[in-house]
């Protein structure tokens, strides 16, 4: 939620600022709703002041008859002024609530996701001749049963089997092993000419679920589009690991000698993919049920930026040890998404499919979740101040696809990234 003093300062501002991320505000009418709110605020106030004076003045002794209806008089005025306060309310919450997260300066402004900026290119195409779609080579080898699945649970669900089930279990082993370690972690920070701490990563087995008020705080909940809910339960089903973790302090005080707080969070995740039909229904690519490990980051402030690029930065790091062609992508306004100031997705290149496709995103949200969640950092100093969070993916099943259609053989193999084979016994193909 952004902060309701940007607005006042500038409503001509955020407004723009919305507008280029896709959202049409009323500041005008939110500001009217503001000063009402505040002035009813002010209003409660003065009246509870004046019934406590009168309370005060007859303490430990009988009130008089004028006393008396004085309190009672009171006593309504305030009930009625809550009660226009309680209408204000309705109105006011859902249009800041509606506000988007401001995009940074530095965001490329763009009305849709084909004006993203490509940062920068690592690697190389690999030279294939006629080159596999995964899902040819993963039915060929037994990997993959979506008919079965279809028939159990419906249309974009799959069976995932056999190796590559074991490559995937490799690929979260080899996730953690990397942030789990200062070394590795040192390694990217001084590689990247970064101002961080190298404090590793503590692994996290978060809930699935988060209840309506909860999912609401993080700016997350797409009920239409995205989001599952469990019938007859104030729960939704989470459709990344960072909506479950970014809560994890809420209504919480972080000493910040406890940060940088970074947890990694490994969870099935499910996803109603609403108006995708019709596209990328062959293979795993785009599933209503998937699995993912993701990062989580709770700084202050000043170090924040700094947080999003170190994520930003592990994830280029992951990509080049499995060896794939890969684009950072600095997204534009419209494709960030309401709560972020910035974003970057990673997308590989997939040679069976001929085209580039996301398996990374890193949001920087600034301190648009932890105002509705409470979240704060006390410093040395003892003041408090709201946190920043920042989130990124760190695996999702999308690299899967990539080593299969990137490192096919003739044969119709897959060749095991290096890093992958010490958790896959040593093998080098399956």
């Amino acid at each position: 939620m952004l902060d309701i003093q940007l607005i006042r300062d500038d409503p001509e501002g955020v407004k723009i600022k919305a507008s280029q991320k896709g959202y049409d505000i009323d500041t005008a009418k939110l500001l009217q709703l503001d000063e009402q709110r505040r002035q009813q605020l002010s209003d409660i106030e003065k009246l509870r002041a004046e019934r406590n004076e009168l309370t005060a003045a007859t303490k430990g002794a009988k009130p008089s008859e004028e006393q008396i209806a004085k309190g009672k008089e009171l006593r309504e005025k305030v009930q009625a002024l809550e009660e226009d306060l309680a209408q204000t309310d309705q109105e006011f919450w859902p249009l800041l609530k509606s506000v988007p997260n401001m995009p940074l300066a530095e965001v490329p402004v763009g009305k849709t996701e084909d004006e993203n900026v490509t940062a920068k290119t690592w690697g190389q195409k690999p030279e294939l001749i006629n080159p596999k779609n995964h899902w040819e080579i993963a039915e060929a080898k037994g990997w993959l049963d979506k008919e079965r699945a279809a028939k159990i649970a419906g249309n974009r669900f799959v069976y995932l089997k056999g190796d590559l089930v074991l490559m995937e279990f490799a690929l979260w082993q080899y996730g953690l092993s990397v942030l789990t370690n200062p070394d590795t972690l040192q390694q990217i920070i001084d590689d990247n000419d970064l101002q961080v701490t190298n404090k590793p990563f503590t692994p996290v087995l978060p809930p699935a679920v988060a209840r309506t008020e909860v999912f609401e705080a993080t700016g997350r909940l797409n009920k239409l589009e995205q989001t599952y809910k469990l019938e007859d339960e104030d729960l939704w089903l989470n459709a990344s690991a960072e909506h479950t973790l970014s809560p994890m302090y809420m209504n919480e005080i972080i000493d910040s000698k406890e940060l940088p707080v970074r947890l990694v969070g490994y969870t099935t995740a499910f996803r109603r993919e609403a108006g995708t039909y019709g596209k990328d229904t062959e293979g795993f690519l785009r599933l209503h049920q998937f699995n993912k490990l993701e990062m989580e980051c709770f700084t202050d402030a000043a170090s924040s930026y700094q947080e999003h690029l170190f994520l930003v930065a592990i994830q280029e790091y992951l990509m080049q040890q499995l060896g794939l062609h890969h684009q950072v992508i600095e997204k534009c306004t419209a494709d960030i998404g309401r709560p972020n100031a910035k974003g970057v997705d990673i997308n590989v290149w997939l040679p069976g499919q001929g085209q580039y496709r996301e398996t990374h995103t890193a949001d920087y949200i600034t301190d648009f979740q932890t105002r509705p969640m409470k979240t704060r950092v006390r410093q040395a100093d003892g003041s408090v101040e709201l946190a920043h969070t920042n989130d990124a993916t760190a695996f999702s099943e999308r690299p899967l696809i990539a080593i299969i259609e990137n490192f096919q053989t003739p044969e119709g193999d897959v060749v095991v990234p290096e890093v992958l084979r010490p958790f896959m016994g040593g093998r080098e193909r399956i």
